[in-house]
């Protein structure tokens, strides 16, 4: 028997759509990380943070961060995400347009991934407070494999940016 290799993935959660009165976007934060279960076990979830909007939404968001385990290569991971995000009520329609869920890969144990549909470390997240933040509750050390910096460093980074604009 040969064993799978399990791989860490620090994803990213958001929802600024509710899909009813009881499925706020924290709800639904709350949902796909039950569902991640699917996937793999979930090592840490970081609080949720409610959030200003980028883009055209108006919309408020809910985000949160986790780190699964999974035996998933990324391609795979971003398939499985995706339909996570469909049984969630998840619609394509436009960029940065509301959505029930968004779960993004951010970094995974593997280092750097680059292919049409997938780019890991995600391109934008060091600019992102709402991703950094809860990222450093639950993998605080964990180093971009582009610039090196761990997490805590570039969520105080961005910080400092942040107080002198």
């Amino acid at each position: 028997m040969v064993d799978t290799p399990a791989y860490l993935y620090a994803l990213a959660l958001g929802s600024n759509r509710p899909l009813s009165a009881r499925r706020t976007p924290a709800r639904l934060v709350d949902e796909a990380a039950a569902l991640m279960g699917r996937i793999g076990p979930v090592l840490a979830r970081s609080p949720t943070i409610e959030t200003a909007p980028i883009g055209p939404s108006l919309r408020r968001y809910a985000n949160a961060a986790l780190l699964i385990e999974s035996p998933l290569a990324p391609h795979a991971m971003l398939a499985a995400l995706q339909a996570i995000e469909r049984d969630l009520g998840r619609r394509r329609f436009r960029r940065w347009g509301a959505r029930s869920i968004d779960i993004d890969i951010i970094l995974w144990s593997g280092g750097a991934w680059n292919s049409r549909a997938l780019t890991i470390p995600h391109p934008a997240f060091r600019v992102r407070a709402f991703v950094l933040t809860p990222l450093l509750n639950i993998v605080p050390d964990w180093r971009d494999p582009r610039s090196g910096l761990t997490v805590r460093h570039l969520a105080a980074r961005l910080a400092k940016a942040a107080s002198r604009g």
